[in-house]
This record gives C-alpha cells, structure tokens and sequence, in this order.
C-alpha cells in the first residue's frame, strides 16, 4: 500500500503573531519621542519580526492622528523609494507614504529658500517632481495622460528627508517613521491643461535632476529612475490605498511628492545648495541650511 502523507499536528502548526494594539502604541510613543527630541532608535523590525509593512502603516495612521491632535493640519502626501535605482542602496523592494503637513511644507521664493535643518537627523536633500490634485486619482489607473487630468498644476520639488533609525532600518521602519519626511519645499508651479498633458505625459520621464553644493554638480537623475516617471506614482499611490481603507483616500487639493530622481545627499547647517532641471519649463531652486 502506498504510504499515506504525514499530516502535521495543529499544535505544531506555528500561527503568525500579528502586532498587538498595545505594541503599536508602544512603538508610536517611541517614534513621538524620538521625534520630538530628535533622537536615534534602532530598528523595530529587527527587534521584532513580526513588525511588517501592515503594522507600520498601522503606527503612520496613529502618527498622523497625534500629529493632528497637535495642531498640524495634513495638507499632502509624500512617496518615497519610488527610485528603482537607489532602492537596493537603502535596503528595501518597494515604495512607501506618508502624509506630509502645513508645517513641513513651503513655498520658494523667486527659487530659493532658506531651511533650518533643527530637530532633523541625519538629513539628506532629494530632487522631486510634485503635482497638486485636483480631483482623485481612479484606482487600477496606468494611462499616464489620464493621470495628468486629475492634477491641476506640477512643480519641481526639494524634499529634506531624515532617519531616527540613522539610515539603518528595514522598510517598515522607514514607513512608520513619517516615510523619512522632514521638510518640502516646492517650486514654481507649472498649471496643467488639457492641451499641455500629452506633451507633458512624454517629457517626464525624460526629464533631467542634477543637485549642486556651492555650484558644483554632485549627482544626476533623471524621470524615468521614478517608477518609469513621476506621473505613475500617482497611481502607486491610488491603488495602495484602495487597500488601506483605514486611510483617508487621495482627494483634490493635496499636494503629492512622487520620490527623488536622484539618490538623497546629506546636506549640513552653513551649506547652499542648488537643482538645475533640463526637460521641463521648471524652476531650478537654490536652499541654504541653517542649523
């Protein structure tokens, strides 16, 4: 007779351990801490495994939640690691968001700005394109023209971005930590209309992103290294958070940072540094750190 499968005993069947809701308060006072004090952590997932993708957007929803209790009023989103160039660099596979806040975000004047790097960690500056929704981005969307009807206007974008884990986490921990948000400061914007968006639709992955320290080029990016351009991590974003529906969904009026053309360099109070953006009619900015 033919031997009969082995079958394993349930109580040897080992269950996942999801993150407990007294966890993930746990882990919120810790990043509140840290960020309040600009202070370094080690990784959480590394302290526990059982800490994953799902449970860090779980702490980002209470994050943001407390933020608000604050006073900040969300005003956006930012993507980050939406770079296929640079994500092996820091470790992780995919892209991740979060909210970004009427206190983290301003406006150049003329194409400069002066940004005070206090209560930052380690933190390093990344060339973007934004784009300002004026209606939500249709979920399962990939037609990057379609995509571009539902922005009223795009910008090129400086985002300072940081790390309480110092740059040594997993990517649940980058995700939980605010996605590494610090600061957004946002160019010239470009309005959007329905003649401009094929045109636009083909230049933006072709479009270049050089940053500069004291007029000297550095490093050099350009749209396509963005999920093939900047556009689709619009609809990145969209369908992620179809998923998520403990989040609020994207709406009009938000403004949304799509990830660095470039890898992200570390940037220092007393520095001037500068973008230069070939391709597109966009505004180069100029940002001089003070401590």
């Amino acid at each position: 007779m033919p031997k009969r499968a082995r079958t394993r005993s349930p109580r040897n069947i080992r269950l996942a351990r999801a993150v407990s809701p007294q966890q993930i308060q746990g882990i919120v006072r810790e990043l509140l801490q840290a960020h309040d004090e600009a202070g370094r952590i080690t990784s959480i997932a590394a302290r526990d495994p059982q800490f994953d993708l799902d449970a860090a957007y779980q702490v980002a929803a209470e994050l943001m939640r407390q933020r608000r209790g604050r006073g900040s009023r969300p005003g956006g989103r930012k993507i980050g690691f939406t770079n296929r160039a640079i994500g092996a660099l820091y470790g992780v596979d995919a892209p991740m968001w979060a909210h970004v806040y009427d206190d983290t975000v301003s406006y150049a004047n003329d194409g400069t700005a002066e940004v005070s790097l206090a209560g930052t960690v380690a933190p390093r500056m990344e060339p973007e394109i934004v784009f300002k929704l004026r209606a939500p981005i249709p979920p399962g969307c990939k037609d990057a023209e379609r995509l571009l009807r539902c922005a009223e206007w795009y910008a090129h974008s400086v985002e300072i971005v940081h790390s309480h884990f110092d740059w040594k986490f997993k990517l649940a921990d980058a995700t939980a930590d605010w996605a590494c948000h610090a600061r957004l400061i946002i160019g010239e914007p470009q309005a959007i209309s329905e003649e401009s968006i094929p045109a636009l639709a083909r230049a933006l992955p072709g479009i270049r992103a050089a940053l500069l320290k004291s007029g000297v080029k550095q490093i050099e990016g350009i749209g396509a290294n963005v999920l093939g351009s900047p556009v689709h991590a619009l609809a990145f974003l969209a369908d992620l958070l179809a998923r998520q529906t403990f989040m609020q969904p994207l709406a009009a009026g938000e403004v949304i940072s799509t990830g660095t053309l470039t890898d992200a360099l570390p940037v220092n109070p007393g520095e001037t540094w500068s973008t230069e953006i070939d391709g597109l009619p966009l505004q180069n900015l100029t940002i001089s750190y003070t401590g």
